[in-house]
């Protein structure tokens, strides 16, 4: 599984590069923030939106902790989808690093 840091996807987006960032929160999760720019589709809801999954180019794949993410990793390699990367430690680590 290729995976990404969030301190890789600050530095990125501060560079003001466009990715593709899909966050498989809950609704009550993604209402406390989300990254710039990302396409919000709940986990569970992958298989009848996979349409709305960026395919072209790498597609960043985030949540609370990075389980979900990688769930959602295998799942989407699995319908043919690649240069997927998961972003370890998810939203969690991000807020540190918003703190920090």
């Amino acid at each position: 599984m290729l995976t990404i840091t969030p301190a890789e996807v600050r530095q990125r987006l501060a560079e003001g590069e466009k990715l593709d960032i899909v966050d498989v929160r809950e609704d009550e999760e993604v209402a406390q923030g989300i990254l710039p720019g990302a396409i919000h589709i709940p986990l569970m809801q992958l298989p009848e939106r996979l349409s709305e999954v960026p395919q072209n180019g790498e597609t960043i794949l985030v949540c609370r902790s990075g389980n979900r993410s990688g769930r959602a990793l295998d799942y989407l390699q699995s319908q043919g989808l690649a240069n997927l990367k998961n972003m370890t430690g998810g939203m969690l680590e991000w807020e540190q690093l918003e703190q920090a």
